[in-house]
């Protein structure tokens, strides 16, 4: 079974607890964005970040699951767009062969849409088709 890190904002816990029972079936869940409490925030967050990176470095499957949010179509923020990098770079730097998604195509309202679309030309990502 192919492992598979979930990536994108955690504010909607409930869309992403939806996907990860949807995908569940198929893969194997390493990592996917998670509440942190703020209260708890600065205690856990290095922690929690950096084992965040190491499931995208070691999974097989990589997502960015850019759902709409603040009403922008396929919201991607700076946290998702850097773990989106980050992917890439594993494939480019380290020879690894991550299939890498976004979940769908932003609109242009978001501030790395350029970007994205560069990455979907060359080849780097693609839509998720799995839906």
């Amino acid at each position: 079974m192919k492992k598979i890190v979930i990536s994108g904002s955690a504010s909607n816990q409930e869309k992403i607890k939806n996907l990860c029972k949807e995908l569940s079936n198929q893969y194997e869940i390493l990592d996917y964005p998670k509440a942190i409490q703020k209260e708890n925030f600065l205690k856990i967050y290095k922690g929690t970040h950096k084992a965040f990176y190491e499931n995208i470095a070691n999974c097989d499957v990589y997502m960015l699951y850019n759902y709409d949010k603040d009403n922008i179509d396929g919201y991607i923020g700076s946290a998702g767009f850097a773990e989106l990098s980050f992917a890439i770079a594993q494939n480019i730097l380290y020879n690894k062969n991550i299939e890498i998604y976004i979940y769908k195509k932003p609109s242009e309202a978001v501030k790395s849409y350029d970007e994205i679309c560069l990455y979907l030309e060359l080849g780097y990502i693609k839509i998720w088709e799995n839906k």
